[in-house]
């Protein structure tokens, strides 16, 4: 797989893919669901700041705004193991079904709260940790049932693709979320609602088989299972525990309400644009992939992404220039997306399919940890340090990081080929 001896074969085109209906419907629940997830991000992150900002200074504001990270991530610690067994075991379309279920049960909630104007910051977070228990089921089995409604030849176009799908709705998700949330909170969580039904409505029309081969044993044995062959397998281990150190060390995203409302001074239209900024440079990224995807010198590719998202974040948390700041943030989501790119093909190739649910769960569990435990340090260091010096502190570390495992994964730095 990794050798390069011989070169690559033309990959199969795109029409290929477009061809595809249940690939195509899988990737139109995505872009529903992203956009959703998006919208409901900001305008949560900003009702807990502003609901903060009452009665709290900027620093304990912030900190509030982390502990979204830390609310959505306990039910991922917590089951992500038990869903990918779940995913490895039972009917994945059946599985995502129930999740936006409960997507959609949570935003009602947070609907409900702000038409009403009784919104707490405990049952806001409470609400955090109901659709973090939809994210713990729905990562493992989404991302299992993708590679089944391709041929393998198609993998890494797919996973372009899905990234793309993910991306163009972070970069539109945020921006009309900012809008959104500048009217009112209920009239964002109101859109989320409807895209969540959208993505419901569209996964169900999947008519392809999407039950995987059922494994002898009991749930706990198909567990341990997964853990061994992620640890055994140092390419896989390597890539998913580089993404975990270094976005959970050089996130900074949580800050953002804090840079929008009290640094730049731009306000949530301001903000809207910030959060887009990751995801415009994503997207690009995406578009290039899709069109172009990877074949040669994966291992450097994906740790010189590393190392530049690292920097990118440095130079955002020094920016005092909105617009140098959205185009840090853009460098840093372009950069994050070339190396997600390079470990989520790596994964999905290496990684039989009956035991893609397992490995996805291992992997969504180390994301989880990255994303909401290093909103929350970032929350935490921001609280005792300052803003600033959480996100440049962060980068500084995640920079570190990356010459580190280049070191300590020589196979996942020298891997070659991407099929």
């Amino acid at each position: 797989m990794m050798s390069p001896a011989d070169p690559p074969d033309p990959p199969p085109s795109a029409a290929a893919l477009l061809r595809s209906r249940d690939f195509m419907l899988f990737w139109s629940t995505r872009v529903a669901s992203t956009l959703g997830v998006q919208i409901q991000s900001v305008a949560l992150g900003w009702q807990v700041y502003e609901v903060a900002r009452r009665t709290h200074t900027v620093a304990q504001s912030a900190f509030y705004v982390g502990m979204i990270g830390l609310a959505t991530f306990i039910p991922v610690l917590l089951l992500a193991l038990w869903a990918g067994e779940a995913a490895d075991r039972h009917d994945r379309k059946r599985i995502l079904q129930i999740c936006y279920a409960g997507e959609i049960a949570s935003v009602l909630v947070l609907l409900a709260a702000s038409i009403f104007d009784v919104a707490t910051i405990p049952l806001l977070l409470g609400v955090a940790v109901m659709f973090g228990v939809s994210r713990a089921f729905m990562g493992p089995a989404g991302t299992a049932m993708g590679p089944m409604l391709v041929p393998r030849s198609l993998l890494p176009r797919a996973i372009a693709w899905n990234s793309l799908a993910w991306q163009g709705g972070s970069i539109l998700g945020p921006a009309i979320g900012g809008v959104l949330v500048s009217l009112s909170p209920a009239v964002a969580y109101g859109a989320t609602t409807v895209l969540y039904l959208v993505a419901a409505a569209t996964v169900s029309m999947i008519v392809m088989n999407t039950q995987p081969q059922v494994q002898a044993g009991s749930g706990w044995t198909l567990i341990k299972e997964g853990l061994a062959y992620v640890w055994g397998n140092k390419i896989v281990f390597g890539a998913i525990s580089l993404d975990l150190f270094a976005v959970l060390l050089g996130g900074a995203t949580a800050l953002l309400p804090v840079y929008a409302r009290d640094i730049l001074h731009v306000g949530a239209e301001g903000f809207g644009m910030l959060r887009a900024g990751p995801a415009i440079g994503a997207t690009l990224i995406a578009v290039w992939l899709a069109a172009h995807p990877i074949r040669t010198r994966a291992g450097p590719i994906m740790f010189a992404g590393v190392a530049v998202f690292a920097l990118a974040t440095i130079v955002f948390g020094l920016s005092r220039n909105f617009w140098l700041s959205v185009i840090a943030l853009a460098i840093l989501g372009g950069a994050d997306m070339l190396s997600v790119y390079v470990r989520q093909t790596l994964i999905q190739i290496v990684t039989p399919d009956q035991m893609r649910g397992r490995v996805a769960a291992v992997s969504s569990l180390f994301i989880g940890a990255s994303n909401e435990l290093g909103e929350f340090r970032t929350g935490v260091a921001a609280r005792f340090m300052g803003a600033v010096a959480a996100a440049v502190g962060g980068g500084v570390a995640a920079l570190i990081v990356t010459g580190l495992w280049a070191k300590l994964f020589p196979a996942l730095r020298k891997a070659d080929r991407l099929e």
